[in-house]
């Protein structure tokens, strides 16, 4: 049921979103060149995947989970974005091709050892990544591993097409936060 909702709700987000993702991709050219980003993520079963979204950081910006990035690297589009949660539409295509569900734990990175390790031991790894989930309507970050690895726990075991719903709605009207960027 999850995975119906996740094809129909990222392909009409796609569609209708259309017109906004372009207009975005040609301002992010204008801020950095290159306004899609693309990075290698632990996805279902620990398997890799690549994640895109649009940039906020400057190019050559250290590949490095986003609390141990720089704020100095956000450009002010990007800042733009991330508050705006703008910068995460470009996930829908990974939500569509079946590599993330709109809902689950964000994925992190291959160099994230301690979260990797923490979430394998609670069987986080056998659902989908997502965009959006209760540790990020809850303002819970990749910046505290083993809390972050209860939350999804907590959230999976949790999960139902209610709870989806709920996660999305929180999501879309701005309850929650992304990752800190140091300062």
């Amino acid at each position: 049921m999850i995975r119906l909702f996740d094809i129909v709700l990222s392909l009409l987000g796609l569609v209708v979103g259309a017109p906004l993702l372009v207009a975005v991709a040609i301002i992010g050219m204008f801020d950095t060149g290159s306004p899609i980003f693309r990075q290698v993520r632990v996805g279902r079963h620990q398997q890799p995947f690549t994640l895109v979204k649009f940039r906020t950081m400057a190019q050559g910006t250290a590949s490095v989970p986003t609390h141990l990035a720089s704020s100095s690297s956000v450009t002010r589009f990007g800042s733009f974005l991330r508050r705006t949660k703008l910068d995460e539409l470009p996930q829908l295509w990974n939500v569509l091709k079946g590599e993330m569900s709109l809902v689950g734990p964000r994925p992190g990175l291959f160099n994230q050892e301690e979260l990797t390790r923490e979430r394998a031991k609670r069987g986080v790894y056998a659902v989908r990544p997502g965009i959006t989930g209760l540790a990020q309507v809850q303002g819970v970050d990749m910046s505290t591993p083993g809390l972050l690895a209860e939350m999804d726990q907590k959230m999976i075991l949790s999960l139902t097409p209610a709870t989806y719903v709920k996660y999305i709605i929180k999501t879309l009207t701005g309850q929650g936060s992304g990752d800190r960027i140091v300062g």
